[in-house]
């Protein structure tokens, strides 16, 4: 892979891709036959200017397209690899707890799409500025990176471990 593409990519684990290629076929498949279908039983009710049950299907279509949109890109453009196991270097995948301005934060490092649907975890992508200085980092290192708006932050690591869903 070159570094372009290295830089583009999201890091997903086998178990998510899956996960994503499942939801894709779903949606391109069966989801799409049936928005067909609402949209024309709505259309043959009549008077499209008037019609909520067909502007909602329309509007759903359209999230819905958009969805297969975005999960096709990810996918073509997917790193897929196993689940660190939480020991050594920070990578995409892992749950990482910060020391910055005083306050700890815990996040994980990778891609939202890595998660399952109910977890509220904060995710930062490891090409985020904050991600990328600690890609390689260790818990107890301290590192800095230069904030969009320039300043330079200071952040130390207090923890690592694997993302457990």
């Amino acid at each position: 892979m070159t570094e372009t593409a290295k830089a583009t990519s999201s890091f997903l684990t086998q178990e998510a891709y899956e996960r994503l290629q499942s939801e894709l076929k779903e949606l391109s498949g069966p989801g799409r036959t049936e928005i067909a279908k609402r949209i024309e039983a709505a259309r043959d009710e009549g008077d499209l200017k008037e019609n909520g049950g067909y502007h909602a299907a329309k509007e759903e279509q359209g999230k819905m397209e958009a969805r297969i949109r975005q999960l096709q890109h990810l996918l073509d453009n997917a790193t897929v690899g196993a689940a660190p196991t939480g020991e050594g270097a920070i990578e995409p995948g892992t749950v990482v707890t910060v020391e910055m301005f005083g306050d700890t934060e815990k996040f994980l490092i990778g891609s939202r799409e890595i998660t399952h649907g109910g977890d509220s975890i904060d995710v930062y992508s490891e090409r985020s500025p904050l991600g990328a200085a600690i890609l390689g980092q260790q818990a107890g290192d301290t590192v800095s990176y230069e904030a969009p708006n320039g300043k330079s932050i200071e952040v130390k690591i207090v923890s690592a471990e694997a993302y457990r869903p």
